[in-house]
């Protein structure tokens, strides 16, 4: 089994909740989201906001927190081959609704088809609300 080694990033005026899978091996090694260099995320992010792309953790952080949103992964242990989504098994899931707790979140997305199956499996009913599945055309 492999531990999620990442806290969740918030604050209390967090209003988007944007959710992953799992980890990657690179984040894990980072200890942050999205450390793959070659994850778009960051620069799709600093697009959206019409923002530098982050470099640092702590510039990362600022860009997540000044713009009200909150991020983490539906997975908080699980058995996973290298990073593929394809290899998860045995999933144990993370507590998503303390954020939902402790925030203004209203808009929940998660970032691609694994992380919205665990999150119907075993977050939605808890939460009581839909993710909308990135990328999306739909308006949220």
């Amino acid at each position: 089994m492999v531990l999620h080694n990442i806290p969740p990033l918030y604050g209390e005026k967090s209003e988007t909740l944007i959710l992953g899978s799992f980890p990657s091996v690179k984040s894990r090694e980072a200890e942050f989201f999205y450390g793959h260099p070659q994850n778009r995320f960051w620069r799709v992010l600093a697009g959206v906001f019409s923002a530098p792309v982050p470099e640092t953790v702590e510039q990362k952080k600022k860009l997540v927190l000044e713009n009200r949103l909150a991020l983490w992964d539906v997975i908080a242990e699980c058995e996973i081959t290298g990073s593929a989504d394809t290899s998860i098994k045995n999933v144990k899931p993370n507590d998503i609704a303390g954020i939902i707790e402790n925030t203004a979140v209203s808009r929940i997305f998660v970032n691609g088809k694994t992380a919205e199956k665990y999150y119907i499996r075993y977050i939605e009913k808890t939460v009581g609300q839909k993710a909308v599945c990135l990328p999306s055309t739909s308006p949220a």
